[in-house]
């Protein structure tokens, strides 16, 4: 990967001084302990803020969580991406009681995490098309190649990687899954939706957590709905949590998941 460049050495030493536990002086939690970062790949750059777990060891493991953001966080400013989710991971008991590596992408504005068609304006059914036979979007080839590259430094356990977004990173997450299907230990995707053929490709190999909003009048419900069918016919193990009344904003629910995290953190590859 002589191609690939990062902001930070990935020296032992150069990633025991990055990844170095902040101390927490306040109750609020602080959203600029989320570290800034670039991952640079040929002439592309991806904006990461990285959240470092707490009382890091030099040597040990650790999981990563990857998480997409919606459409409305993309840009380039390193900032928007933590609109949603954020406060999630900064929670100190959170963090005390499941350390981890916890990595917000941003992705271009021009750009998405997947490649989505939609139906023809007649067609009346909401269901989103997301084409299987063309390349994945630059800015979710790079977030693969920065896990590549986390995975390849040492410091991340490979049985414990975990993938969720919500909206256009709900379709990423459902994307980024049949193109990586030995990578991921969970996923879990909110008010988005993907392609049912690619259930197949990964649904035996992890367990995923589907959210979404009965009333969302963005992303109709019947894109996860039809995601979980698809699942449960691959003989996935597959959750699926739909909020009555609940509109484009069902990330607010999952995320007040007490058990979310938990449950999460129990799943490993084998």
């Amino acid at each position: 990967m002589r191609n690939i460049h990062i902001s930070f050495s990935l020296s032992p030493l150069v990633l025991l001084f990055i990844i170095t536990p902040c101390i927490v002086h306040a109750q609020v939690p602080d959203p600029d302990l989320f570290e800034r970062q670039l991952f640079l790949q040929g002439n592309d750059t991806l904006p990461c803020r990285i959240l470092s777990p707490l009382h890091f060891s030099a040597g040990k493991k650790y999981p990563l969580i990857v998480f997409l953001h919606g459409s409305g966080e993309r840009g380039n400013d390193n900032e928007a991406q933590l609109k949603w989710g954020d406060s999630l991971f900064l929670d100190s008991a959170n963090r005390e009681k499941f350390p981890a590596i916890v990595v917000f992408p941003q992705c271009s504005a021009e750009s998405s995490w997947s490649v989505r068609l939609k139906n023809k304006p007649t067609d009346s059914s909401g269901i989103y098309q997301f084409p299987m036979n063309v390349p994945p979007t630059r800015p979710l080839q790079m977030v693969m190649s920065f896990i590549d590259t986390l995975v390849n430094s040492g410091i991340v356990d490979p049985k414990r990687i975990y993938i969720g977004g919500l909206s256009m990173g709900g379709f990423g997450t459902f994307e980024i899954l049949w193109r990586k299907p030995a990578l991921f230990a969970a996923a879990f995707p909110i008010c988005g939706g993907g392609n049912p053929a690619s259930a197949k490709l990964y649904g035996k190999h992890f367990p995923m957590w589907v959210f979404h909003g009965t009333d969302d009048d963005a992303v109709p419900v019947v894109n996860s709905r039809n995601m979980v069918a698809a699942l449960k016919q691959a003989g996935a193990k597959v959750k699926y949590t739909e909020y009555p009344g609940v509109k484009h904003n069902s990330w607010v629910n999952a995320f007040a998941e007490p058990t979310l995290l938990p449950w999460l953190f129990e799943q490993k590859r084998n």
